[in-house]
């Protein structure tokens, strides 16, 4: 809902936060509040607050605004050259070569519903209350208007922002920084959260404490990156993950970008995101416009756990294709660390085969399929099967895969070029790099220039024939480098520092026809991983692979660092190899589980040379999963203990209608004589009773080595001649761990805590002990049963 007050004041309220801007006497649009929910009310002016003396040698707007300067004013659109000297949130240069901008309030316009953002990704009104107001500012010296843009999803607790340039008559002009929020604070005591990381260790959880001057966080890589994602939290600094104010602030963009907070010697704070402005620039002419990409806002007082239901709320709901929203992801088999680029057709279908009896929906062919791709320095571009390893091509492949009851699935780099390509040798000027120097090469390859409308639609023929070809139901999009040797041939001299924005206009473009067309299609997302892990490509994308890394134990911080964002229905999450093929450590086939299935499940593995024993546990880890599939894909999310301040991550999901619940238990180091544990579980009804039990896991007995004989009902030789009897009952025998079972009130499982069963402290094992382990886990289920009455 959104307020008006005396035509000078804006009240933008959402179910529990209040949004409040204020057209000031020299017509700057200054930002009031924002915050928890306050009534509405004929005039907020108590809420301004700025100097009315001189202050020292700050720069007086004008002659006659006395005393009043642009500098220690809170402001909505900031811009340099009429007093204010912070960052500026707005840069033009204009025909003459002046750069001072002042835009003026000129009028607003408000209305229901969201207009779309032609050439964005952009959230959508569905079947909601979202409400738009547009305030337009003029520049009447240069003739050039911004339109801010504001959309409120009242029953989301979200706002979000981004700015519409509109060139007059007077002449060309060069946009050189245009950022999509601009946000001023009256106060600096803050904490900043961001989410940090690199290839296989991505959205690492990084917080500090806010101090003056400028703190940037920003992707110069024409992806939004692993380095550093388009996001930003700012916490007060008593804020904890259940209790306390904060702001969540994320980009729906997936190229160059750049957020930034900045504390002024006044003790404000201004936040600000959008397009990263380093090398780039942007030229209109008369009455041509220019869109930033949009920025989804949130306020939480039930502290950083409110932030990340809000966002993972409006995602969900407005953000991933329609068609895809809450529909249930199949479970998958990716043949990548089961064979890389050894494989041929035969093999191929003995790994299908597996996974359709262990019970799996999908099977996906990884990268190695096309023409001469036999390892990394060949044939992207050439998207033509390779006929030595596929005679049958696509279409024989995937349907002798449908005929086993699997659905198919295809890994595409379409982004990427080889120099080892017939693409390349047709069309070297379709890659990104300049004719006078030598290119440098990632994974063995060039990026293509996605500002090129011919690449474009090269791309989508070829990607459309090859989906029809192969009956695709899913596809895995990869990105395996970043950009550099940035030019384009394409585009005229003086547009080149247009390139990274228009690369990720034509990659949008691409995506919304393929999306369009194929709309049956599962996308997912992938760049090395989490690289390109945003908001901008699940609106077209409604899933991503977030880390090559598929060992539990760094999975554990990568998943628990990206739900502070995203939704358990955007994550992609396999059980990969043992020893895990990232970092070499050994980890059970149960604790791959757990994690992964915290997310879109899927094996990533050789299926044919798992144990007897692995596959068994396999078979119900797979049961489990399809029966809570919708709990583990779309419950709501809470976060309990974090990996990145103790030895454990704990988590879990709720049902919207609480009456069922999932907790992730993990450990990273087993202590020696482990304490007694408490779990205080969050989410639940209070006056619900609940079923509590732990899922049925099971431990390869060469775990215990020596000590097996004092745990199993049979004697076995651990070593010499019979160590083999040993080994050969381990792959078969399924030793069953600790079940635990509760019924229990939902107020004493949240504010007494679950009492979970002892750890193995080194003195005795049994039924009624956790033997967890390095980097081990368990997972309690909880069902209710009755409802406390008065």
């Amino acid at each position: 809902m959104i307020y008006v007050n005396n035509n000078n004041e804006f009240h933008l309220t959402t179910a529990n936060t209040s949004y409040i801007i204020k057209v000031l006497e020299s017509n700057h649009l200054s930002h009031l509040y924002y915050g928890r929910k306050i009534r509405n009310r004929d005039d907020f002016s108590n809420l301004y607050h700025n100097y009315v003396t001189p202050v020292g040698n700050e720069t007086n707007y004008s002659k006659k605004h006395e005393h009043y300067s642009l500098n220690t004013t809170t402001l909505e659109l900031s811009t340099y050259g009429k007093s204010d000297y912070r960052e500026p949130s707005l840069h033009i240069e204009f025909s003459d070569n002046s750069r001072v901008s002042d835009f003026l309030f000129h009028s607003y316009n408000i209305y229901e519903g969201k207009k779309d953002i032609e050439g964005l990704p952009h959230t959508f009104q569905n079947e909601d209350t979202v409400t738009s107001l547009e305030i337009k500012l003029y520049d009447q010296v240069m003739d050039v208007y911004v339109l801010l843009q504001y959309s409120v999803f009242y029953d989301r607790d979200v706002i979000t922002r981004s700015i519409k340039i509109i060139n007059g008559e007077s002449g060309r002009i060069k946009i050189v920084k245009a950022m999509s929020l601009n946000i001023d604070f009256d106060n600096c005591d803050y904490d900043l959260i961001t989410l940090e990381g690199k290839w296989i260790r991505e959205k690492h959880i990084q917080k500090q404490r806010l101090n003056k001057g400028v703190y940037y966080i920003n992707s110069k890589k024409f992806t939004s990156s692993s380095d550093l994602n388009p996001f930003m939290c700012l916490s007060e600094t008593d804020t904890t993950e259940d209790y306390g104010s904060c702001y969540g602030f994320s980009l729906l963009y997936s190229g160059n970008h750049q957020g930034l907070a900045e504390v002024s010697p006044h003790n404000q704070t201004r936040v600000q995101m959008g397009i990263n402005p380093f090398d780039f620039s942007w030229l209109l002419d008369k009455k041509e416009e220019f869109q930033t990409p949009e920025v989804i806002m949130t306020y939480s007082n039930n502290g950083i756990g409110g932030m990340s239901r809000n966002f993972h709320d409006v995602i969900n709901h407005n953000l991933i294709p329609v068609r895809w929203q809450f529909r249930k992801r199949p479970l998958l088999a990716n043949s990548w660390e089961a064979a890389y680029f050894d494989f041929n057709e035969k093999k191929l279908l003995r790994l299908a085969k597996t996974a359709k009896e262990l019970g799996m929906e999908l099977f996906v062919l990884d990268d190695g399929w096309f023409k001469g791709r036999n390892d990394d320095t060949t044939s992207l571009g050439d998207w033509v099967e390779d006929r030595k390893k596929l005679p049958n091509g696509l279409e024989g492949l995937s349907n002798k895969i449908n005929e086993m009851g699997l659905g198919f699935g295809l890994w595409v780099e379409p982004e990427m070029i080889s120099q080892e390509s017939d693409l390349y040798k047709r069309h070297p000027s379709w890659a990104i790099k300049l004719e006078n120097r030598e290119p440098s090469f990632g994974r063995n390859q060039l990026m293509l220039d996605m500002s090129n409308p011919n690449v474009i639609n090269y791309l989508y023929k070829q990607l459309s024939s090859v989906f029809r070809r192969g009956k695709v139901k899913y596809v895995k999009w990869d990105m395996n480098r970043c950009v550099t040797d940035v030019y384009s041939s394409y585009l005229p001299k003086h547009r080149q520092k247009e390139l990274a924005h228009r690369y990720m206009l034509g990659l949008y473009d691409l995506l919304n026809r393929l999306k369009t067309d194929f709309e049956d299609i599962l996308f997912e997302s992938c760049a090395s991983g989490g690289n390109r892990y945003d908001l901008g490509m699940l609106y077209y994308m409604p899933q991503t692979w977030a880390s090559d890394n598929t060992d539990p134990g760094e999975r554990m911080n990568i998943q628990y660092g990206s739900s502070l964002i995203y939704p358990l229905s955007t994550l992609g999450a396999h059980v990969g190899s043992n020893p895990s093929h990232q970092v070499l450590r050994q980890n059970s086939i149960e604790s791959r589980f757990n994690v992964a299935c915290f997310g879109l499940l899927g094996y990533e593995l050789n299926l044919n040379n798992l144990s007897n024993f692995e596959k068994k546990a396999i078979k119900k880890q797979v049961e489990f999963y399809k029966k809570h599939r919708k709990l583990l894909q779309y419950g709501t999310f809470y976060r309990i203990k974090s990996p990145f301040e103790t030895n454990y991550a704990i988590w879990m999901v709720v049902s919207k209608d609480k009456e069922e619940a999932i907790v992730g238990y993990y450990q990273k180091l087993q202590e020696s004589n482990k304490s007694l544990e408490t779990i205080k579980l969050k989410g639940l009804e209070e006056q619900y009773m609940y079923h509590l039990e732990s899922r049925a896991q099971f431990m390869n007995i060469e775990r215990f080595g020596e000590l097996i004989n004092d745990y199993v009902p049979f004697n076995v030789k651990t070593n010499g001649v019979r160590g083999i009897i040993h080994k050969t009952v381990s792959d078969n025998y399924m030793y069953k761990n600790d079940v635990q079972k509760v019924d229990e009130y939902g107020d004493s499982l949240m504010y007494a805590g679950l009492k979970p069963l002892q750890q193995f402290n080194g003195a005795g094992f049994g039924d009624q002990v956790r033997y967890i382990g390095d980097f081990g886990s368990r997972i309690y289920y909880l069902k209710k049963v009755e409802v406390m009455e008065e």
